[in-house]
């Protein structure tokens, strides 16, 4: 009886320990930001557009007009459980290029720089019908005929 007690209790406590690990935080790192080293490289006015993709590597991003603009950015993100994700750090290095492809200028923004975007929630109405999933399922009963 005192055995059972206290396999009882060793499972317990290992099943608590397990439960508790798994609502550890998780880290997660994306995106591409170059290091210092790299971005000493790249000097307006001198830097050809070409250049950068080999000394920066692929941008995460660009303008959506034109091409003119490049961004790299990178992230830093904790996850706990099922709550919504926190960013801890963010990063955003902006490179504008001249009409002839070379370097206008660098900006580096940080978390306290870059704002939150608010998305519309709208949607855009389809043609078609909304069915229900008994519709979906028994819908097609009855609808082909053997011949």
């Amino acid at each position: 009886m005192v055995r059972s007690k206290s396999v009882f209790s060793v499972g317990f406590l290992m099943g608590a320990a397990l439960f508790v690990s798994a609502c550890t935080s998780q880290y997660a790192t994306r995106g591409n930001l170059p290091n210092e080293e790299r971005m000493a490289e790249v000097i307006p006015g001198e830097v050809h557009a070409r250049d950068v993709a080999e000394i920066l590597g692929t941008p995460s991003t660009f303008s959506t007009f034109g091409g003119e603009s490049w961004y790299y950015i990178s992230e830093r993100v904790e996850y706990y459980a099922f709550l919504e994700p926190k960013i801890l750090d963010r990063k955003v290095i902006q490179i504008k290029f001249a009409k002839d492809g070379l370097v206008k200028w660098v900006n580096k923004a940080d978390n306290q720089q870059v704002r939150r975007i608010q998305f519309v929630e709208r949607t855009t109405p389809t043609a078609g019908n909304e069915i229900t999933f008994f519709e979906q399922i028994f819908g097609n009963l009855g609808r082909f005929n053997k011949k």
